[in-house]
């Protein structure tokens, strides 16, 4: 698509030119910053990414008729001092309890670990690590992100993969009423209204960890993945460290490209498929982004050596975001399918009975995967 398609779909669709959306995004950033820390403003003008504090502060004076420091909200008396603090708002109803209950299955030790209904993790941006913690706010109907990071500029990515791990842009309301039209999955939503899909931070972490999960169980994968940071992991300093288990940084594809051996006690074909993975990553940065369709996301993921269709559909799930991904042969699944039907569901008759989820059948899954007794998600190629 050319640039001149692109901003007349811009100006069609949103009435504004690109430049001028992004500028947008940058300023509601940085006013989210100001309200929710206590950031100085210059760093405040780097994290949402303009050049300079000058024009960071022509362009507040522009749109609020006020410098940008104004803008800032008064701590009370109390209130607790943190790094980076910041609320993330969603679409209520939130399944909080289910959505931690998928993560803890899946904690990978060193760098995820979950504690009195908080959830904590390691990152790394470019380079640099840190860590985050995420607790729920639901009289707020909002997420509180702390950030220890060393810096500033890496807050719009960080928030942007918080948002996407815990998928906080769905429209839940209109994904449920869709999928309530099937009186089966009806129930299920009544059950566990706000049920979410997953994301992942990282989307070479999640290709690596579903190729772990390959005929293994959740626990397995897991106890593969804690093997793996142990061995090949970047130690994250403590100050940076949001709970005392976390302890490493889940490696980057570069680091497992580059090692003579994995060192993991697994099948050398699987092996081989780590390898494969990390390496199709540094050729093709944008490797775990969507496509214009599942189908053709699906086809090259699946160019992947060791990536078979299940493994496809659950990268397109978790890292892609692939609103309607759907690991059909997934025992945990087909479970499901059965507990609602009352009888043994084949791969082949999911996939028909799923065709009126579309383009929801992500969010299906999720809603099977808990019926079937595993709100973690087992299934025949566990997803770690």
């Amino acid at each position: 698509m050319g640039g001149r398609q692109l901003r007349r779909l811009f100006v069609q669709h949103l009435g504004a030119s690109p430049v001028s959306v992004a500028q947008t995004r940058r300023v509601l950033f940085a006013k989210r910053l100001i309200h929710d820390t206590d950031m100085p403003i210059a760093d405040i003008a780097a994290a949402a990414g303009f050049g300079s504090l000058r024009r960071f502060n022509e362009t507040f004076l522009d749109l609020f008729h006020r410098p940008p420091g104004t803008l800032r909200r008064r701590k009370v008396a109390g209130e607790r001092e943190s790094d980076v603090v910041l609320r993330l708002r969603y679409r209520p109803p939130y399944d909080w309890e289910n959505m931690l209950a998928f993560l803890q299955a899946r904690a990978i030790p060193g760098v995820e670990t979950i504690e009195n209904g908080r959830y904590f993790r390691t990152i790394e941006v470019d380079g640099a690590l840190g860590s985050i913690a995420v607790a729920q706010l639901p009289r707020e109907q909002s997420l509180e992100i702390g950030v220890l990071f060393p810096g500033v500029r890496a807050l719009s990515v960080i928030v942007a993969r918080v948002r996407r791990l815990f998928d906080l842009g769905a429209d839940i309301e209109t994904i449920e009423q869709h999928l309530a039209a099937d009186p089966a999955l009806a129930r299920l939503i009544a059950q566990r209204p706000g049920l979410r899909a997953p994301g992942g931070w990282d989307g070479f972490e999640v290709a690596i960890r579903a190729v772990l999960g390959q005929q293994v169980s959740v626990s397995a994968a897991r106890q593969f993945a804690g093997r793996l940071v142990e061995l090949h992991g970047r130690s994250v300093p403590k100050l940076l460290r949001t709970h005392p288990l976390l302890s490493c940084a889940f490696p980057d594809a570069k680091r497992l490209a580059s090692v003579s051996s994995i060192g993991l006690a697994m099948p050398g074909a699987r092996l081989a498929a780590l390898t494969e993975v990390a390496r199709a990553a540094i050729a093709d940065p944008t490797l775990f982004h969507p496509l214009s369709s599942l189908a053709e996301t699906v086809a090259r993921l699946k160019g992947i050596r060791g990536i078979g269709e299940w493994s496809a559909q659950y990268i397109a799930l978790r890292a892609a975001r692939e609103s309607d991904a759907f690991p059909a042969t997934d025992l945990g699944l087909l479970r499901g399918a059965a507990a609602i039907e009352g009888e043994t569901v084949s791969p082949a008759g999911l996939l028909g009975r799923a065709e009126t989820w579309r383009p929801w059948r992500a969010y299906a899954a999720q809603h099977l995967w808990a019926a079937g007794g595993h709100t973690v998600g087992n299934s025949s190629s566990a997803a770690a």
